[in-house]
């Protein structure tokens, strides 16, 4: 009797998990259609070039931080715009150069300065809203601490990167 009992559970834990990997997997369709026309710009593309943390590519680390803001935000049911959090989440750090290496001394205090290269390049290539150009500006709050996040765009996207950038900073170097 106990076996059967621990059978039927264990079926249940599978079937649990397996839903889980669906809607995963439904997910991860989902974000890469809206987020093609994006991840196929060449000037996009270019993010593939720079290293962000460890050894995980600024393209990587933006497509994570997008990809996790769009969870965060079903997962909660906070209701934020699913657009915005992508295509914020994709172009956050779309500064376009290797922060490792600053020999010219272009960029000597980039955590400060990076969102404004990121948000100029974003401008310059797409178009953008209001709120997209927002969630940009503040994803270095709290260490830009004049820069507060003001919509729940905002919020998850800040937290999004902080959370992938401590994951890849810590685990995968």
């Amino acid at each position: 009797m106990d076996v059967k009992y621990d059978v039927r559970r264990f079926r249940g834990r599978q079937q649990v998990g397996s839903k889980r990997k669906v809607r995963r997997e439904h997910e991860d369709r989902l974000i890469d259609e809206l987020l093609r026309d994006l991840k196929s710009h060449e000037r996009v593309l270019e993010m593939k070039k720079y290293m962000q943390h460890g050894r995980i590519t600024t393209f990587d680390h933006c497509e994570s931080v997008a990809k996790l803001s769009y969870r965060i935000n079903k997962r909660l049911h906070l209701n934020a715009d699913e657009k915005v959090l992508l295509k914020a989440g994709m172009l956050h750090d779309f500064f376009l150069y290797d922060w490792h290496r600053d020999e010219d001394g272009t960029h000597p205090w980039h955590g400060y300065h990076h969102a404004d290269k990121a948000l100029e390049n974003a401008n310059k290539y797409f178009e953008m809203d209001e709120r997209e150009k927002s969630v940009i500006w503040s994803h270095m709050w709290p260490l830009n601490i004049t820069r507060f996040p003001k919509s729940k765009e905002a919020w998850i996207v800040c937290m999004a990167d902080k959370m992938i950038s401590c994951v890849e900073t810590l685990f995968k170097r």
